[in-house]
């Protein structure tokens, strides 16, 4: 006697198939961003990354502006290519991003010996303002896109759809405005050449942690 069982699943990747040639662009991206960094800092911060930092030049500051639109186009269109649906395409792009972010930081480490700890502050990213914050703050925040894009990307591949509900994009526009807030917080002190203020990192954590709970809700069975 034979039931309807539904439609089968298909067979759940490896994670080397699934995930080698996006990791392995991710790193070597990291590490070719590190190496651009090592001569920006050659040029413009000699005696190093200290704040106050004086900003390039508005010719040299678009030009890295539009360094960094590339970058994210670049991982996209990685993602894009690794990915077979809509959900699986945001996952391998949270894959790489939070790769390439961390693969960033190990190569300034071995390059330059910087940053010094976790806790030294950095200027992350231009577009659309300054974003500042101490290493360690965009790291969790890679840590969790690893997690939860390669969770969502390996779900999709394996025929498992996530469900995303318009509680979750309530909650994801929460996640993304308190992290917005907390790194570009000081960006108003970095424009004036002057030392950012404290990190805040309550707001930070609100941020990370409504990110986690909603992957979490987002990819349970």
């Amino acid at each position: 006697m034979t039931g309807d069982i539904g439609p089968a699943r298909a067979p759940l990747p490896s994670f080397a198939r699934l995930f080698g040639a996006p990791l392995l662009f991710a790193i070597a991206f990291g590490w070719v961003e590190a190496a651009v960094v090592v001569y920006l800092r050659a040029i413009y911060y000699p005696g190093g990354f200290r704040f106050p930092l004086t900003l390039a030049s508005m010719p040299h500051a678009a030009v890295e502006i539009a360094r960094e639109a590339a970058t994210i186009v670049m991982l996209g269109a990685v993602a894009h290519a690794a990915g077979r649906t809509r959900w699986e395409r945001f996952g391998h792009f949270a894959f790489v991003f939070g790769v390439w972010d961390i693969a960033f930081y190990l190569g300034l480490r071995a390059a330059l010996g910087w940053p010094e700890s976790l806790l030294t502050w950095d200027v992350l990213f231009l577009i659309p303002l300054v974003w500042t914050g101490p290493v360690l703050a965009p790291v969790l925040v890679s840590v969790l896109l690893i997690v939860s894009g390669g969770w969502i990307a390996r779900r999709e591949r394996a025929g498992e759809p996530i469900r995303v509900r318009r509680l979750h994009w309530f909650f994801g526009v929460v996640s993304i405005a308190l992290l917005l807030y907390s790194f570009t917080a000081n960006h108003a002190l970095v424009y004036a050449g002057a030392v950012p203020a404290a990190f805040p990192w309550f707001p930070f954590a609100c941020g990370l942690g409504v990110g986690a709970g909603l992957a979490i809700s987002v990819l349970k069975r």
